[in-house]
This record gives structure tokens, sequence and C-alpha cells, in this order.
């Protein structure tokens, strides 16, 4: 029997996050318990659960979106939600592993207003305790029970691959000053769009749903994901530090290429022109100098076509459900809207 998660809450964020997440943190914090001391010490933290010295705290580790997202594409296969929770607990774990290595790899100190894994106790333990998150994953959906582990555990594998390849050009894009619109997208339907769709499809392959359910949970989950990177870019220079968790114009701070620069540079004429000019600059600027820059951007153009340009990528995913059932489709729609709306 199907198990009906409900749709939206009037706050702003869909109610189905609350309700997965009340699903799958038990298993979540069960898969972390194999870990070894550090490696667990250290997740827990990084998830939100405790402080740095292991003391528990009222922290949730963020909007577990992803999780959400493998939860209901269990039901839009007509399983119950509960087929749909190993996946849900590996592509959470996929996730971390990234931010906890990206963090390192940006030399940010603070995510979610608190002090990095890497900040707190160095470059190796980070670097083994995303390892120990990511390892954990595939071992989680290899015990799943499902008979569709291997078409699960090989989805897992390759969305981890086309991750890192998306992050190394994320990483290979800040020593360059010609990164075009084109190979932005590309770079973010590695770093971001492969990881929700994988999690739009895992609780569906899981459940060994047909392939027009599967296709469609895919197509749903590149564009959102793609949706997501743009909002998030938009926030990595406009976002307000008091939510977002990171300071004032990081994005720019640290060189990045995103989608809304990219787009600034290749189309904003002369802002434009100006803007590539500075991203050719040695010099770090300060404050003063990055809000210009910020100008610059939105001048030529780039953060209104990154708001057009998500919300023409979630048009696009609400398109795709069409083979899924009313009630899933309707929070899979609820957590794409969200996705553009959110301010942190």
């Amino acid at each position: 029997m199907t198990t009906t998660m409900g749709s939206a809450s009037a706050t702003g964020v869909p109610g189905i996050l609350g309700r997965t997440r009340d699903l799958v943190q038990p298993a979540l914090r069960k898969a972390v318990a194999r870990l070894d001391e550090s490696s667990r010490a250290q997740s827990a933290y990084h998830l939100g659960w405790t402080d740095c010295d292991g003391a528990p705290t009222a922290g949730n580790g963020g909007k577990a979106v992803r999780s959400a997202l493998a939860v209901v594409s269990a039901q839009a296969a007509g399983a119950a939600v509960e087929i749909g929770v190993p996946g849900a607990v590996a592509v959470e774990l996929v996730h971390n592993f990234s931010l906890v290595h990206d963090d390192l790899m940006d030399g940010d100190t603070e995510r979610r207003h608190r002090a990095t894994v890497w900040s707190l106790w160095g470059a190796p333990s980070a670097i083994l305790t995303g390892d120990a998150m990511l390892a954990l994953a595939l071992e989680v959906v290899l015990d799943s029970g499902s008979p569709h582990t291997v078409p699960a555990a090989r989805l897992l594998t390759e969305t981890t691959r086309r991750l890192i390849e998306g992050q190394a050009l994320d990483v290979a894009f800040e020593e360059r000053d010609d990164v075009t619109v084109a190979e932005c997208v590309a770079m973010a339907g590695g770093k971001t769009g492969a990881l929700l769709s994988a999690s739009a499809a895992i609780g569906a392959v899981l459940a060994g749903a047909d392939h027009e359910v599967i296709e469609a949970l895919t197509v749903f989950g590149e564009e959102i994901g793609l949706a997501f990177q743009l909002v998030d870019d938009v926030l990595g220079i406009w976002g307000d530090p008091a939510v977002t968790g990171k300071s004032v114009y990081s994005d720019l701070h640290a060189g990045k290429k995103s989608l809304p620069v990219a787009y600034a540079t290749t189309h904003g004429g002369a802002p434009g022109r100006e803007l590539a000019e500075w991203l050719a600059a040695p010099e770090p600027p300060d404050e003063a100098e990055l809000a210009r820059v910020a100008a610059l951007v939105a001048a030529a153009g780039g953060r209104e076509w990154a708001v057009a340009e998500a919300a023409r990528r979630v048009a696009t995913a609400e398109q795709a459900l069409a083979p899924i059932p009313a009630g899933p489709r309707a929070d899979l729609i609820d957590i794409a809207r969200f996705i553009v709306h959110r301010e942190a």
C-alpha cells in the first residue's frame, strides 16, 4: 500500500521536506553510526547533530531536498515511501561528502553559520570524513534489500563521477577568464544537476519502476538541478549573509565563473567587458570593489537572466512530470518551486 506524504505548508517551505526528513533522519543516523569514531564525530557535526565537542544540538543539517526527492520518487513508482529511504540516505551522504570537500577546496571556514569540518579538524580529517560518507552511501544502497540494488548502485556511482567532473570544471574555471555560458551549464549539470537527477529517480529505481517513470523523474531532476545552481549562484553574489551563512559577495571574492558572471561577460555589452577585465586582474578586491563588480554583473543582465532561466528550467521540469501520478507530482512541483524561491 502506498503511503501519502502530503503537499505544501503555509510557511513557504513545502511540508513534504519536513515529513520526509522525519522519515529519513533515523535511517541516516543509523548509517552514520557505522563509521569509525573520528569520521562519525565529524559527520555528525557537519550534519548539524552535534557541536564540535560532540554535544547534541537542535540542528537539522540543511534543507534535505535530495532525500525528499528520493522518497517521493518511490511513491511516483506506486511504492511505499519506505522503499525510497535507503536511496534518500545515500544521496544525502553523497551530497554531504561533496560539501565537506567543497569547503576545503574553496577555503570556506563557515557553512550554515558554523565552522567547517576542515577549519576545525584540518584538511586530512576533512578528506577522510568526506570519503567515509561517500563509501557509506554505496553500502547503504547495497544493503537496502531491494531486488533492484544493482541499477540503483550504478546510478549512484555514475552520479558521483559526474559530480566530481563538474566540481573539477568549477575549479578549472577559476583560472580562466573566457568561460562561456554553455560551459557553465555543462559544469552545473555535473556539479549540481547530476545528484538532484539521481535523487529524483533513485527511489523509483529501487522500486523497480518502468522506464517511462524513471526517465520522467531523471529529466525533472536534471532541470531542477540547473535551477538550483542558478539560484545558488545568485545567492552567492547577492544573498544576505545572515541568511546564507556565507560572506557577502562570496563567489566574486573566490573568483568563481558562476552562471550569472558567464552570462554577463558574454552577453553584457560594455558592463560585461568591464567585468571581464576585472576578472583578469590579479589583485584581491576589498568589499567596496566587490560591490562595484556585483553591480556590473547586474547591469550586464547576469542577475535578471539567471532568475528567469531558473524559472524556465522549473517550468520544463514540471512538464516532464506528465507520466507521474497526481499526488507525487504535486509534491515534486512543490519542491521545485521552493528551490527557485529560497533565500539560502
